[in-house]
């Protein structure tokens, strides 16, 4: 059961060619981000494209809580009054992060050199998600942290009043971690360094440099190192969120398997510590091209337009891809299934403590619907049967899991017989017209 509802279970039957244009919601990730920084920033940020799922929402609400003036002014635009690095104020209530994983360690951070106290909560599945990978670094910084077993929330955080900088190598791939360490420096004296072995998501470090900090970024011996100066004042921005590469998977991937199908996806954020899926599908054959390359905000764009490609084919994915397209191997895995030969995914242990087990759900959702899969630890890999012979019929558990929702639901449209979900709820915290837009283009998802 959703903690934003009741379980809504759907449906998606095999469609015709899924045609059109796909307008989907803004970046997540940035979007998140927008709001964080504007609050911290002095002055008033303008924002346009936020994406309005629930996710974001309630990042918007905890900035709220937190001292910010966040107001809505419809059609994704947003304003937000900062109040200062270090400037903001005891929460009241409990912080409800629902089920936003990034929501949640990055407003940690962010309020973590502040000498505050916060109370953080979510729903069943943010509750059950490990929150020690990023207090451990916290405390580094002065700052406390009291929560369930496991470092489980709820979890209280008690700001550190006197915050010394930290130098942090990310022990595994993660922008959250890397990101909450960067926004709790951002209070801290002198400088904070974060090292990656592995590159992940820089949009902090973009947005960082956006706002006015001093922010350098070297490719060293040691890895990618991140050296952040505290104390700024940040300066307020006007930013426009491109559209999220994580949603535009779902109508690529649904067009590439549905015989007939041409769709374009415009405004598409092509990061290139994001656009892994996009490279990824091309290696196995996928007729996806990007048109009108240009650059907005700092970051680079492309109109993408997804064409039916019958005859793409199994592949080892590259296990130093895996943090560029982390979100997407859900999805991926459904490409996979329809393609022919075996794809093998290995570095992705990452996926077992998302918003759910991604590995185990999709494996046993892809079982139910006649696709063999194997997995392990930290790899997992699916048989191909080739586009139209998935058998379908089957319904899938989705685990609070709005990217294990969205990829069943792309997958139905390509099987043989109707594939099922027994809760499609999660999908509205970060793509909440999915259903409208996906029957827009022709798909034939239904609520049951």
């Amino acid at each position: 059961m959703s903690g934003h509802g009741t379980p809504i279970p759907m449906t998606s039957h095999p469609c015709g060619p899924l045609t059109g244009t796909a307008e989907v919601p803004g970046d997540k990730s940035i979007s998140h981000r927008s709001l964080i920084l504007g609050a911290m920033a002095v002055g008033e940020t303008k924002i346009s494209g936020l994406l309005e799922g629930e996710d974001v929402l309630d990042t918007a609400r905890a900035m709220r809580a937190f001292g910010a003036e966040v107001t809505d002014h419809g059609n994704g635009e947003w304003t937000v009054h900062g109040v200062g690095v270090g400037g903001f104020a005891e929460p009241d209530q409990v912080i409800d992060c629902g089920n936003s994983g990034t929501g949640v360690r990055l407003i940690m951070g962010a309020m973590a050199t502040c000498p505050i106290s916060a109370t953080f909560t979510g729903d069943a599945s943010l509750n059950k998600r490990p929150m020690a990978r990023v207090t451990d670094p916290l405390a580094l910084f002065g700052t406390q942290s009291v929560g369930r077993s496991g470092g489980r929330l709820p979890m209280t955080i008690v700001g550190a009043a006197e915050p010394v900088p930290v130098r942090y190598e990310v022990p595994v791939p993660s922008a959250q971690v890397k990101s909450a360490v960067l926004l709790a420096g951002l209070n801290a004296p002198g400088k904070t360094v974060v090292i990656e072995k592995e590159a992940t998501r820089d949009h902090s470090e973009r947005m960082l440099a956006g706002f006015g900090a001093e922010i350098t970024v070297e490719d060293t011996d040691e890895g990618r190192v991140i050296t952040l100066t505290g104390r700024p004042e940040l300066k307020p921005q006007v930013i426009a969120v491109p559209r999220d590469p994580s949603s535009a998977a779902f109508p690529v991937c649904a067009a590439l398997i549905t015989p007939g199908s041409d769709v374009l996806i415009p405004g598409i954020g092509l990061n290139p510590t994001r656009a892994g899926l996009f490279t990824t599908l091309r290696d196995m054959g996928a007729d996806l091209t990007y048109e009108n390359e240009r650059e907005e905000g700092g970051e680079p764009v492309a109109d993408l337009r997804a064409k039916y490609s019958p005859n793409m084919k199994g592949i080892n994915v590259p296990s130093e891809r895996a943090a560029s397209m982390i979100d997407e191997y859900p999805v991926l895995s459904v490409i996979a299934a329809n393609a022919t030969g075996t794809t093998m995914m290995s570095g992705v242990k990452e996926l077992r403590v998302k918003e759910s087990d991604r590995i185990d759900a999709m494996a046993r959702g892809l079982r139910a619907n006649g696709v063999t899969v194997d997995e392990g630890e930290d790899w997992w890999s699916v048989e191909g049967l080739g586009i139209g012979n998935i058998p379908g019929g089957g319904t899938c558990e989705s685990f609070l899991d709005h990217r294990i929702a969205m990829s069943f639901m792309v997958m139905g449209m390509g099987a043989q017989s109707p594939v099922s979900v027994d809760d499609g709820s999660p999908i509205a915290t970060s793509f909440p017209i999915f259903e409208p837009l996906m029957s827009s283009l022709g798909a034939k998802v239904a609520r049951t």
